[in-house]
């Protein structure tokens, strides 16, 4: 080898200005490293606006479930109303047709205390109190129950000493209720304690207690 052809190990010159780079480039390439960042804030921005809607959305259905709810509860008070009524109208009709047939129920009443409840009129008449029973008709009204002014009527009125209270000791005409209501009270004679009775019975029980009546 000559001398000239060992020249080639030593490392060849290059020019300083394709050593340094290119100002211009590199300002682009920083500019773009800049702007890449400009996407995200895009995204935060629809997630935002998507987040409002969904919490429109969300309001919009609590007060569709609130309308729902509300008109459904007027909806269940209103059958309550009616079903009440529909039942208190078909008792008050029950009711009335029932007073209406009070005094034929007293004839076969009268009709059985004096054994004219005979033949085909019995038959009539069991048959008619059996219907009326099934329509919820109850007969009330004994003798020897004490007086309640709520379900008896006194047409009648006496002392007994055989009585401790105000009772009931014939009954002149029976009651009728449905229910828990009274269509007729019961038409009655009553007898109350005779006057002093009382005072007498108590003198008695307090000379038992004691023994006997003092001797003088």
């Amino acid at each position: 080898m000559t001398e000239e052809s060992k020249g080639f190990d030593k490392e060849p010159d290059v020019p300083s200005e394709a050593a340094e780079p290119d100002n211009d480039a590199a300002k682009a390439a920083g500019s773009a490293d800049e702007a890449e960042p400009a996407a995200p804030a895009g995204d935060a921005n629809q997630i935002t606006a998507l987040t409002a809607q969904l919490d429109q959305a969300r309001s919009a259905l609590s007060e569709r479930t609130a309308d729902l709810q509300r008109l459904q509860a007027e909806y269940q008070n209103y059958r309550r109303r009616v079903d009440r009524d529909r039942i208190a109208v078909r008792e008050i009709a029950i009711a009335n047709l029932l007073t209406e047939l009070l005094p034929v129920l007293d004839d076969i009443g009268r009709a059985r205390d004096h054994g004219e409840l005979v033949g085909g009129f019995k038959s009539v008449g069991e048959s008619l109190e059996t219907v009326v029973a099934k329509m919820g008709l109850q007969q009330f009204g004994k003798e020897g129950e004490p007086f309640d002014p709520l379900v008896h009527e006194a047409l009648m009125h006496s002392y007994s000493p055989d009585v401790m209270q105000t009772t009931c000791v014939q009954i002149l005409q029976p009651g009728y209720r449905i229910g828990e209501r009274t269509i007729r009270p019961a038409r009655v004679a009553v007898a109350e304690p005779q006057p002093g009775a009382a005072g007498k019975g108590e003198e008695e029980a307090s000379d038992e207690e004691s023994g006997g009546p003092e001797e003088g």
